[in-house]
């Protein structure tokens, strides 16, 4: 299987153009992007929504 990150808005950046062969290495991108964000202080309006998806070969 092949995943994909992709924005809740539809839109491109350097996270959704890459590809990874298992959901674990999407998975760790996705939280070492959002590792310095804490849950009481987080304004996620500023940020935009991922999503890892599973991509047909």
């Amino acid at each position: 299987m092949i995943y994909k990150i992709v924005r809740d808005d539809k839109e491109s950046d350097d996270i959704t153009q890459q590809s990874f062969n298992d959901y674990d290495e999407a998975y760790d991108l996705l939280e070492e992007i959002y590792a310095d964000v804490c849950c009481s202080d987080a304004d996620y309006g500023d940020r935009p929504y991922y999503e890892i998806i599973e991509v047909e070969e």
